[in-house]
Formats: C-alpha cells, sequence, structure tokens
C-alpha cells in the first residue's frame, strides 16, 4: 500500500523554533517513520513528522524519541546520517518524479542538501549561499559528545524557500490537487545504536535511501 501523507497550508506565518505543540501544527497531520531497512537495532526510536506548506516555502517538523544520540558534525555538506538525523527526500516537479532533493539534518541543526538528478552519480551539491536560506531550529545543542544513552526526546523543524529550489529544479508550485513525490527518513548510521528507518517502504536488501522509485505520494490541499 502506498504511503500518502495531505499536507496542508499554512494561513499565518509562524515562528521556526522546533516546537511541535505550537499552534500553527495543530491541524496537521503525523506521519510515522517505522519502516527498518536492514538490520532491526536493539532499541527502536519513535519517529513523527509533519509537513505544510504556503505559496513561498514549504515546513517540515520532526519529533524523535530516541536514546544512544550523538551529533558531532557541524559543517555544512558533512556527513549529517552518521550522527541522530532525520532526512526529506522530495521531487518538487511532478514531471520528473526521479530527480530529488535530499535534505538531510542532524539532531545538532546542521543540513547536508544535494539535487540528485541520478542515484548515486548525478549529485548537485548546494552551496553555503543556497543552504543558509532554509532556516532551521532544533532543540538539543549543535554538538552532542559524548553519546546521549539515556532516552531524549527532540525535534526539529525548517522551513524551505520555494525560490531557493527553484535556482537547481522546475518547481510545480504547491496547491490543492497538487502531488509530489517524497520518503521521510531517521538513521544514525555510525552511533551505537545504528540504523535505518522509512516512511514510505523501500524494498531493498540494504540500507539505501536513494531509491525514488519507492518515494511516497505528498498531496497539497
Amino acid at each position: 500500500m502506498e504511503a500518502v501523507y495531505e499536507v496542508s497550508r499554512l494561513r499565518k506565518p509562524m515562528p521556526i523554533d522546533a516546537n511541535w505543540n505550537k499552534a500553527q501544527w495543530k491541524k496537521a497531520k503525523t506521519l510515522e517513520i517505522t519502516h527498518y531497512m536492514g538490520a532491526v537495532p536493539p532499541f527502536k526510536p519513535g519517529v513523527e513528522a509533519k509537513m505544510m506548506y504556503d505559496a513561498e516555502n514549504v515546513y517540515v517538523i520532526f519529533r524523535v524519541q530516541d536514546r544512544y544520540v550523538r551529533s558531532l558534525v557541524e559543517e555544512y555538506n558533512g556527513n549529517v546520517s552518521g550522527d541522530a538525523c532525520v532526512e526529506f527526500f522530495f521531487s518538487p516537479d511532478s514531471a520528473l518524479p526521479e530527480r530529488y532533493f535530499n535534505l538531510e539534518v542532524n539532531a545538532g541543526g546542521t543540513p547536508l542538501i544535494f539535487y540528485v538528478t541520478k542515484p548515486w552519480t548525478g549529485f548537485n551539491k548546494l552551496e553555503a549561499e543556497d543552504i543558509k536560506q532554509i532556516e532551521i531550529a532544533h532543540s538539543l545543542p549543535s554538538k552532542i559528545d559524548p553519546e546521549i544513552s539515556e532516552p531524549v526526546t527532540w525535534t526539529l523543524e525548517y522551513r524551505v524557500p520555494l525560490s531557493m529550489l527553484r535556482k537547481f529544479s522546475n518547481v510545480t508550485p504547491p496547491g490543492p490537487g497538487i502531488r509530489w513525490r517524497a520518503n521521510f527518513y531517521k538513521t544514525a548510521s555510525q552511533s551505537s545504536n545504528p540504523h535505518w528507518i522509512t516512511w514510505a517502504y523501500v524494498d531493498n536488501p540494504r540500507p539505501d535511501f536513494h531509491i525514488p522509485r519507492f518515494f511516497g505520494t505528498l498531496k497539497f490541499k
């Protein structure tokens, strides 16, 4: 069964502050990231996300009930997926669903973002001037070392301007009836509890998030 998420429209501006419980998110539906790739870890994080949009931006927030959390990378486009990391892969051009952005942000708020024209070979790295346009808020410190082994709930929220995406891709403007392809992920590949979790199920024997044919569907309301 295909994963489908209905994306609500944001009617008024909101602060980007990583507050899962603020009023603007109350009516947005929650999706759960529950499908494991590779070995299932001893501890299973609880991972939720929500998404909204307006005429100029898309907005995403994650809430993670976690353990064994570390976040070492502080440079743009570093190996953030080795840390506790949440990821949003999305194809904003409805006519070219195999081309996508992979936005990966660790628990400390450090992002990596590429525009991918072909998985593993067609990676176009965004530069700092573009990445800085993504407004990111996070509940944990920018660097987490040593690893937090006790239970901890952390949140991460961001605003992605459509104008920035248009530098690299055609963007089908979000609106009622529009659909994008996408997947949401959680990983921490270099922690003491390594895992790879997906929203839309990915049928592959080893962990690999870069398989766009398994993306789910975002339906804008």
